[in-house]
């Protein structure tokens, strides 16, 4: 009897030293959290954002991302980092017509467009839609000997040295660094750069801002002319159009680039066909067109009045009812177009700190 009740005090104590002891080792366990879920909010006026199944936005790959972003460990020399050509005071552009800035300084033959918006762009990306979406887009100019020239496994090498950066990816991923990981956390914070705030959003959303008689008639004529392609409130359509710009496609140099969409989907149709821009920030997204051929805005209004060139594939939304080309606007009516143009400035996305570099 004696010895059963010390056996069953043994083992007592021994399930009491092991719950001290699992207690003990959970106390000091890092417990890494799941990422949290992020949902950016959208004006009544603004369709939602398509959903990404395999890559949503989450606080942690946000934050990731934007580090990303604006390191220039992502090239070969560490010199260049994607806002290199994409800064945030110039709506993610760079204000050059044609890029030297990548590695090799040769120029390049595309103008970098905005970043605004791009979560809903769906049907292509690039100026001929060659990207499905934006984590494949992201390995083009990464590994692009005249932009970011960077070995993806020299990359890794650098990040997995950072710890901070290890870190930082195991919240976001729950796993190791990957090439895969690199392009979902660039996606993730470039699809929070929304543009939700300009004047013309205030006003549409009867918040009390005003237009001027020259805005208000703007308003009507890009309504009239331009909102079929540049369509509100994204003021894009997110599709390819060939806007006139020129007449001969048949340049098939540097794997086709001058042929617009033609270059990509090899239908004739898609000759000189390029996709539409946004116009949110445009009066600070200059040079203008996919080759930056354009300064300044009034200069783009003059191609469309005068100066828009006869080929096949030409859209018909810049034809003129009597079937020649152009735009009919007078001295006036151009004005009160820039006058609009104007009016979808967002100060705001700007000097968002949630969109500035985090090594400043």
């Amino acid at each position: 009897m004696y010895l059963k009740r010390k056996i069953a005090g043994i083992s007592k104590l021994i399930l009491f030293g092991s719950a001290l002891l699992l207690t003990a080792c959970s106390a000091n366990e890092t417990v890494v959290p799941g990422p949290v879920p992020m949902q950016p909010e959208l004006p009544a006026h603004f369709p939602p954002i398509p959903p990404s199944s395999d890559n949503p936005l989450t606080e942690e790959g946000v934050a990731l991302g934007r580090r990303l972003f604006f390191d220039p460990r992502l090239s070969a020399n560490n010199k260049i980092s994607c806002a290199t050509c994409h800064a945030p005071e110039k709506a993610f552009t760079d204000g050059i017509a044609l890029s030297t800035a990548g590695v090799s300084g040769t120029v390049l033959l595309r103008h970098s467009p905005t970043l605004v918006n791009s979560a809903w762009i769906t049907n292509g990306l690039f100026w001929d839609g060659g990207s499905t979406n934006l984590e494949s887009q992201a390995f083009a100019p990464l590994a692009a000997h005249d932009e970011m020239d960077q070995n993806l496994v020299e990359l890794l090498e650098e990040v997995k040295a950072d710890p901070l950066y290890v870190q930082e990816f195991r919240r976001a991923f729950a796993d190791t660094i990957r090439s895969a990981y690199i392009v979902r956390a660039l996606a993730q914070f470039q699809r929070t750069l929304i543009s939700t705030k300009s004047k013309y959003d205030s006003y549409v959303a009867g918040s009390g801002v005003n237009f001027s008689a020259d805005e208000k008639a703007g308003l009507e004529l890009f309504s009239q002319f331009c909102n079929s392609c540049h369509t509100a409130p994204l003021f894009t359509d997110n599709l390819y159009h060939n806007n006139g710009l020129d007449a001969d496609f048949s340049n098939d140099a540097h794997e086709r680039i001058y042929m617009g969409r033609f270059r990509i989907s090899f239908n004739p149709a898609d000759l000189g066909k390029f996709k539409t821009p946004t116009l949110r920030n445009i009066a600070i997204t200059g040079p203008y067109m996919h080759d930056g051929r354009f300064s300044t805005l009034e200069q783009v209004l003059d191609h469309y009045i005068n100066n828009v060139k006869h080929s096949p594939t030409l859209d018909t939304a810049v034809m003129k009812k009597n079937g020649t080309a152009g735009i009919p606007l007078s001295v006036q009516e151009k004005s009160q177009l820039l006058a609009f143009l104007k009016t979808l400035t967002d100060s705001s996305l700007l000097r968002n700190p949630s969109f500035q570099n985090p090594f400043n």
